[in-house]
């Protein structure tokens, strides 16, 4: 029940985003699954641009994983975070994919006109607009809070400059290794080689 009605709902939105179709069309047969760690599932592209919920037995093409705590900061807006996802196999398929997803737009004012009426709807989408850059802000404010906990009281997030020193510690080591290997190596052909006596 919940494949049919997701790709009823995801149809829908690309038919009120007919540009999608020109994007995905190239794709035809291919799948990519989305793995949000707690959920996950797999889209496949039809013919006609459109997409659908792939088989259970269904073998991706490209794979996106995208972490709880990345998913809090792409919502937030945060684009640092798209440096956070995952993705293996088709990338092509991918990108192609998150472009058509970060652009498409849902004319629920259209969908609910057809319901109520145009003038309910006009005055539904106003309130909804206000509400949701309220939501919008909200959600910035608490994503930044929880980024901002998992670094400094409860440190599930590396900082920047703790990642960068353990990386030049890493680099130190590296290289105090491979001067010692060198110095054994000396002390070994010594060993192996001993200096005839003087006489």
């Amino acid at each position: 029940m919940f494949k049919s009605a997701a790709t009823r709902l995801l149809q829908h939105l690309l038919a009120q985003n007919s540009w999608a179709h020109a994007l995905l069309q190239p794709f035809t047969g291919k799948s990519v699954k989305l793995d949000f760690m707690l959920i996950d599932f797999s889209l496949v592209i039809l013919e006609n641009g459109d997409l659908a919920m792939a088989g259970e037995t269904n073998t991706a093409d490209a794979t996106v994983r995208i972490s709880p705590s990345t998913l809090m900061r792409l919502l937030a807006k945060d684009e640092a975070a798209k440096l956070q996802i995952s993705v293996e196999g088709d990338t092509e398929l991918a990108t192609e994919l998150a472009k058509v997803f970060t652009n498409m737009r849902w004319d629920y004012e259209d969908d609910l006109s057809k319901v109520v009426g145009d003038i309910p709807a006009s005055k539904f989408g106003r309130l909804l607009r206000t509400t949701s850059h309220q939501i919008k802000d909200t959600g910035t404010n608490l994503g930044e809070m929880l980024f901002e906990y998992w670094q400094e009281e409860n440190p599930l997030i590396a900082k920047k400059r703790h990642v960068e020193q353990f990386n030049q510690d890493v680099d130190t080591l590296r290289a105090d290794v491979d001067r010692m290997e060198k110095r054994l190596e000396k002390l070994a052909q010594k060993l192996s080689n001993p200096s005839p006596p003087k006489s």
